[in-house]
């Protein structure tokens, strides 16, 4: 029986344990945090991801923990709303949104029984040869597997050893600062407001939202990368992200009281990983680590596809890893590629760099019916 390493255990990790030991591997999964990972904004389960959440008999879990989200309204200082995107008009009736957490949660649930779980745990070193890949761990025992799969995001251990780079600056060549930071945290309950609409306020270059369900808050800024930035400092990420809103009203204040004392906070980087490919020897990356598209690029669905893609090349050549990771490769950058290219737009819609691209925006909201057909029809053309 084949062996395999999986490091990570967000979206794609659990995912990809589930189909491996589905098809006969016996399956390791490690991830540094002491459980699932929870961080993050909600998440759509769309397109190829719908099929993979129905095989693995997950959906109707999804369709329980629901966001019940129905739209994006843009408010102004005084709370007016300015414009309004409908969101359930560019969401197939079998797509979901619903909370990273839970989507991690679930998946996790799913392949736990099928896969051995080290947490608190990570890779410190790989060592390959045609055979096989020696793996030590900071603190399990040294281990030798068949095949490692890097699925440990866009900070990803896996991907530096295997590549002999630092990651997370300009000059790596392999992360690329997209000219953005964002930043998510939860909010006790009640803090977020009646209704179903996630409510954004802008200023140029800036956007804080409050989300209704789970109870939450969304902050972005343009920012050049920031030297001696480090993504797992929260002090750090408290100062940049006060420093950058305490000009902002709205809401701004009472949410920057909560960033004080938030236990839960996440900020990094918007960042994309491009790489010339995913894959050397017997270690290959998977979802962010491979080819993070950052925020605006249905992430976790691309985490769940590319995750059931990886799973079937390997069980398809099960004795020539080089060409399964190939047939993957090749596969999944036809679904990854088109959103890597859609970060500008994106961001412009979301975090307006003037008043004028901001007025532009909710102007634009007015045509957003016309502009969901498009997009629906762009969507089914795609999958």
């Amino acid at each position: 029986m084949s062996t395999a390493l999986i490091s990570g255990a967000g979206i794609a990790g659990p995912t990809l344990a589930y189909w491996l030991a589905r098809h006969g591997f016996r399956v390791t999964v490690v991830e540094r945090g002491g459980k699932p990972r929870s961080s993050g904004n909600p998440v759509d389960v769309r397109g190829p991801a719908v099929t993979v959440a129905e095989r693995m008999g997950v959906m109707p879990r999804l369709r329980r923990a629901a966001t019940g989200t129905t739209g994006v309204s843009f408010v102004d200082a005084a709370g007016r709303r300015v414009g309004r995107m409908d969101m359930r008009a560019v969401q197939r009736p079998d797509e979901v949104e619903v909370p990273r957490g839970d989507l991690a949660s679930i998946l996790y649930e799913a392949s736990r029984d099928h896969a051995e779980f080290l947490f608190d745990d990570s890779i410190t070193a790989l060592g390959q040869d045609e055979h096989g890949v020696d793996v030590a761990f900071e603190r399990a025992a040294p281990r030798r597997f068949d095949l490692v799969i890097g699925a440990d995001g866009l900070h990803s251990v896996t991907r530096r050893l295997t590549f002999g780079q630092e990651t997370g600056t300009p000059q790596s060549g392999l992360v690329r600062h997209m000219g953005l930071y964002v930043a998510t945290m939860p909010l006790p309950d009640g803090a977020a407001g009646a209704g179903r609409d996630i409510l954004m306020h802008n200023t140029p270059g800036k956007a804080i939202a409050v989300n209704p369900r789970p109870a939450g808050a969304f902050f972005l800024y343009r920012s050049p990368a920031a030297p001696g930035f480090d993504h797992r400092d929260t002090e750090q990420h408290r100062r940049m992200l006060i420093d950058a809103f305490a000009d902002v009203s709205w809401r701004a204040p009472e949410l920057l009281d909560h960033v004080r004392t938030a236990g839960d906070l996440y900020f990094d980087s918007v960042s994309q990983v491009r790489l010339p490919r995913w894959w050397k020897g017997r270690v290959a990356l998977l979802g962010d680590a491979a080819s993070c598209v950052s925020l605006f690029g249905d992430g976790s669905t691309l985490a769940m596809a590319g995750a059931f893609t990886l799973a079937e090349a390997l069980a398809a050549r099960s004795g020539d890893p080089a060409a399964a990771f190939r047939r993957y490769e090749a596969a999944h950058r036809r679904l990854v590629d088109p959103k890597q290219r859609n970060v500008a737009q994106a961001s412009a819609l979301l975090a307006p760099a003037t008043r004028g691209g901001i007025l532009a925006r909710n102007l634009a909201t007015r045509l957003w019916p016309a502009v969901a057909a498009a997009t629906r029809l762009k969507h089914a053309l795609a999958w």
